[in-house]
């Protein structure tokens, strides 16, 4: 039996990257999961992968379209999934974006921007979920921050503020939803290798990996393997957590 055999998950930000290599683990171990995003054509090609590994014909995948700040869009998705897939009992918040800038040239809109999709959307998204998941006395929620959210980082006060109210956004939720067994943690990923990370140069490359005791990057599928354990029942007795994946950085 595969760790996800029968459970139904929800991976925001699951196009691409991190988000997507996770969904495709989740496919690959047993998992219905719908990825919600905003574009398209990279949605569709995240569902022929999860086809491509899925373990049986049974299994369910779908994306939605979705602004994920938006409290509205949200419950009405959330809505619909539960119709179409009976129940949610994995959720993975993922959802991220970047507008970097010293703090003192940073627009309005740019602070605003990112914490309502790196941090209001788990608000969100929680939010609809919680109650079923209670009643269920079952569930696992992953909120997906980041090393820089840990230790901050100069001309991403927006980013790192973001990432680091997602750790007492778990903690807190964690405290609240523990006695009826439903589990709350982050993982927060170092340099991962991404779209980002390709278009940087060999001296932004160099600069990086000196902060890495390990002397590499990343991948994807790190943090999913690290998603996929929360997710299964061998982390039951786990929540409230923030497991750094990030290549020796906070030792």
């Amino acid at each position: 039996m595969k760790l996800l055999e029968s459970k139904s998950a929800i991976v925001t930000g699951g196009t691409r990257g991190i988000g997507k290599s996770i969904a495709v683990s989740y496919a690959k171990n047993g998992a219905n999961v719908v990825i919600f995003g905003t574009n398209e054509e990279r949605a569709k090609q995240a569902l022929v992968e999860m086809k491509e590994v899925a373990i049986s014909g049974d299994q369910k995948f779908e994306y939605k379209l979705v602004d994920v700040s938006s409290h509205d869009a949200i419950q009405t998705a959330i809505d619909e999934v539960y119709n179409e897939f009976g129940s949610i009992d994995v959720l993975v918040n993922c959802a991220g974006i970047t507008r970097d800038g010293l703090l003192m040239k940073m627009k309005e809109e740019h602070w605003d921007d990112v914490i309502n999709v790196n941090l209001k959307s788990a608000y969100n998204i929680c939010k609809a979920v919680v109650k079923p998941m209670l009643k269920a006395r079952a569930g696992k929620i992953i909120n997906i921050t980041s090393v820089l959210g840990l230790t901050g980082s100069a001309g991403q006060v927006n980013y790192t503020s973001s990432k680091f109210g997602l750790v007492g956004f778990t903690r807190s939720l964690a405290l609240e939803l523990a006695k009826r067994n439903v589990c709350v943690n982050c993982i927060a990923p170092g340099f991962i290798q991404s779209d980002m990370t390709d278009k940087l140069t060999d001296a932004q490359k160099e600069g990086i990996l000196k902060k890495v005791p390990m002397q590499k990057l990343g991948q994807p599928e790190n943090i999913a393997n690290a998603a996929l354990f929360l997710a299964s029942s061998m982390s039951d007795y786990m929540t409230g957590q923030t497991i750094t994946v990030d290549g020796g950085m906070l030792a």
